[in-house]
């Protein structure tokens, strides 16, 4: 039987830490009795769409909830490869000890994670075969984490041809189609709840002797610019120049397969690597999902 006589294809973009908001997006549309039954996703979107798929959204979002900055970076692992900065074997690895292995044909979920082969210069759609393999190659963002070799080819993030990833569901006999954009330019929150929220999460994850101690070394690193601080803005370069591409081509794909309902989180919600704000990041998902289905019903 159908919940809320409404079932749901769900196509999660991608869009670096602000793919957190995909939670609260889940957690609306569960709330509200909303039957998810068919994912696809790119590269964050990947991630939290196929761990939502494999039952455990709920250990997921307990572990993320509890994240620091300083543990976030203890699960970078440096490659020293020219063809990134990080191998990403730590963070899947502890994801699966989290998750657990699944193969993506056995899930209870119709799943589909995007990637790119560089080499063809094609998107690839995971649907079978190992989950994490699939998220790995989704999630590798150029020059951030090395390719994924997988199946004879070498796979990077979806996000470079594919942000919001609508086809794989088109075939689906679902009733509703909901996007999520993590890349939308326009901003329904204020800079100054924007703030708040960045804030509360800082301090909830960490004691005052840790805020004082990155308080300090944060203003060593603006008081010398020192070549050893390059390779920070080099990441921030990077990330803004992914997130402007990402942006032009999910309008492009958002208008070439419009779905039902699409629902924007502004780019301004978090940088890309803030991976510590959680707690923030999913009530945006949820209370955008509720304020965008609530227009959605009325204008039904």
């Amino acid at each position: 039987m159908k919940a809320n006589g409404k079932t749901v294809s769900l196509i999660l973009g991608s869009g670096g830490a602000r793919g957190y908001a995909h939670v609260g997006v889940i957690e609306w549309l569960l709330d509200n009795h909303y039957e998810i039954r068919s994912i696809a996703g790119s590269s964050m979107g990947a991630l939290v769409g196929g761990i939502y798929a494999a039952g455990e959204l709920d250990t997921f979002k307990q572990w993320i909830l509890a994240l620091r900055r300083t543990d976030v970076l203890r699960f970078l692992d440096f490659s020293f490869s020219s063809e990134g900065l990080f191998k990403g074997e730590r963070i899947i690895s502890v994801l699966k000890e989290l998750v657990g292995e699944h193969e993506i044909e056995e899930l209870p979920i119709n799943f589909t994670a995007v990637a790119t082969d560089i080499e063809r210069q094609k998107e690839i759609w995971l649907s079978d075969g190992p989950l994490f393999d699939a998220i790995r190659a989704s999630i590798a963002v150029p020059t951030i984490f090395t390719p994924h070799e997988y199946r004879g080819m070498r796979l990077l993030d979806g996000g470079l041809l594919n942000p919001v990833p609508v086809m794989p569901t088109l075939r689906d006999q679902n009733d509703l189609t909901i996007a999520v954009n993590l890349n939308a330019a326009h901003n329904g929150l204020s800079r100054a709840k924007e703030k708040a929220a960045e804030q509360d999460d800082m301090r909830n994850s960490r004691n005052p002797y840790q805020q004082r101690v990155l308080d300090f070394i944060g203003s060593l690193q603006r008081a010398n610019k020192k070549p050893a601080y390059a390779r920070l803005s080099m990441l921030e370069l990077v990330s803004s120049s992914f997130e402007t591409i990402q942006n032009a081509l999910s309008q492009l794909k958002i208008a070439s397969s419009p779905p039902d309902v699409l629902i924007e989180i502004p780019r301004s919600a978090s940088r890309a690597f803030e991976f510590h704000r959680a707690s923030s990041l999913i009530e945006i998902g949820y209370q955008k999902t509720a304020a965008v289905m609530a227009n959605w019903q009325e204008e039904k």
